[in-house]
């Protein structure tokens, strides 16, 4: 008989493990607090309007290559790569910089502010590309103890030891000297959830994902395609997706899990239970865990909060392009206030991805779609959001004015997210947009482990465990579990 695996979560390391595991035999059933699937990775149509709400590019599109290669399928979305990958102006410039792989034309961007540009960039990727394949072996393994953690990390190799102890900023500082080049090579980090200062030059191997191994991509028709497509493929594998369904009890029997207990009071039984919701957060929450509540969690170290935005105006913004970071000219200070200031300054740092840009049928005719991102504090720090409209008309303000063109007549369909909302409906620890910061002691083996602590038939999956945060970590981290739950039940599916 073939092994039952209840997946807590239709997030895409929930899908993506479920899609494993189902075509190795397992017989897999899937639970999900929400009224779709995705997690974050998720999708809002309104006003003829459709909006990506989370993640809005991926990037390491060989993981998903793999995913589909190990599953023996096509994969079920189609994307293309974009070129320049985003732009950045400062609030001070009319300058545009277009952020282009080409690192000729890139250098032609940055020619008066560092002359020295191309050179810097090709010494700077080649460093950033041996971090990435020498630490390719860490990120791509399971740990089963603190020990076993550290006895993989000298396969790295002693010529990066200096990264450990550098940040992500005095990393491209040791390459370029020019305000522009530093702050915009360093945005990268934002997407870890922290800040340039406070995230380890380990990361710096990004960079090189960005402009050299591989780049950004636009999925056709918008990111929720990759759920769409992945939960087609559950479909053909006979997985039942149950939604509107949130655990909040268990039942165990010594070592082993036996129910999870839903908000109704129904049990949902199996042999394998798979959790993927924040892996921390759910431990504290469901498990009881003293390690793990709210006391203890406020104290480890978590990502920015997310203020979103989401608008559709009855314009077209031709010469704006897919991804575009507008930024200030207090680099440093706001990176050291933002994340834990009770206020958010007048002129908040953002982002704003044009979906329709690249992807016509995501607004009416003559329109476009409009998603910002904020980073802000979470809850922790910023506890009230009544402000929130007056927050967003500053930002929208903002925008017009940056782009020359006032586009407040011109908004027909207005969206906001604030950290409460993403806290509510992810169960995200007090809005907390990335979960647990990637600083040295919450990455690798010190992170949430992807097995149970006490039940040797609980495992986890998802951006709060190992590798980590980003579409390509969460589709690594559902192998990882994947490999756990064959290796537990011995392959007797």
């Amino acid at each position: 008989m073939s092994k039952k695996v209840l997946i807590a979560g239709a997030g895409l390391g929930g899908l993506s493990t479920a899609l494993r595991l189902a075509k190795k035999g397992y017989k897999v059933e899937i639970i999900e607090k929400n009224s779709q699937a995705g997690g974050r990775l998720n999708q809002l149509k309104k006003d003829g309007f459709t909006f990506d709400t989370g993640p809005s590019f991926f990037s390491m599109s060989y993981e998903f290559e793999e995913l589909a290669r190990d599953c023996n399928i096509v994969l079920p979305f189609s994307y293309y790569s974009l070129d320049p990958l985003y732009t950045v102006s400062f609030s001070n410039s009319n300058k545009i910089y277009n952020l282009y792989k080409d690192v000729n034309k890139l250098a032609a961007e940055f020619r008066e502010e560092e002359p020295g540009f191309e050179k810097a960039m090709n010494r700077y990727l080649e460093k950033s590309g041996r971090l990435y394949h020498d630490t390719n072996v860490v990120i791509k393994s399971n740990y089963d103890s603190l020990i076993d953690y550290f006895l993989t990390l000298p396969k790295v190799g002693p010529a990066h030891i200096g990264t450990l102890f550098r940040s992500f900023w005095n990393q491209v500082g040791r390459y370029f000297s020019s305000k522009e080049a530093r702050e915009i090579l360093s945005l990268v980090a934002f997407f870890l959830g922290r800040t340039p200062f406070d995230t380890p030059a380990t990361y710096t191997l990004l960079s090189y994902t960005e402009f050299k191994h591989d780049g950004y991509y636009n999925v056709n028709g918008g990111m929720y395609r990759i759920v769409e497509g992945i939960v087609e493929e559950l479909k053909k594998e006979n997985v039942k997706i149950t939604y509107n369904t949130e655990i909040n009890d268990f039942i165990a029997e010594g070592n082993q899990l036996k129910y999870l207990v839903d908000n109704k009071g129904k049990k949902w039984n199996a042999d394998v239970f798979l959790i993927n919701a924040d892996a921390a957060v759910f431990r504290g929450k469901v498990f009881k865990r003293k390690n793990f509540s709210e006391e203890r969690l406020d104290k480890m170290e978590w990502t920015m909060g997310s203020l979103t935005i989401y608008l559709g105006i009855d314009c077209k913004l031709p010469e704006i392009q897919h991804h575009n970071y507008y930024l200030g000219n207090n680099y440093r200070d706001y990176a050291g206030k933002v994340y834990t200031s009770s206020e958010i300054v007048d002129t908040p740092y953002y982002y704003v991805n044009v979906l329709s840009r690249s992807n016509p049928e995501c607004a009416p005719q003559d329109s476009e779609s409009l998603f910002f991102v904020c980073p802000v504090p979470d809850l922790r720090y910023k506890k009230s959001w009544d402000d929130r409209d007056k927050i967003v008309d500053r930002i929208i303000n903002d925008f017009s004015r940056r782009i020359r063109k006032d586009i407040r007549p011109h908004i027909v369909s207005r969206t906001i997210y604030t950290p409460a909302d993403w806290q509510e409906q992810f169960n995200l620890h007090r809005g907390s947009g990335l979960g647990l910061s990637h600083k040295m002691l919450q990455i690798g083996g010190f992170r949430p482990k992807n097995y149970d602590e006490r039940f040797r038939n609980v495992f986890y999956a998802g951006a709060s465990t190992i590798p980590g945060t980003g579409l390509p970590m969460v589709v690594i981290s559902s192998r990882l579990a994947a490999e756990r739950i064959v290796k537990f039940t011995g392959n007797e599916n």
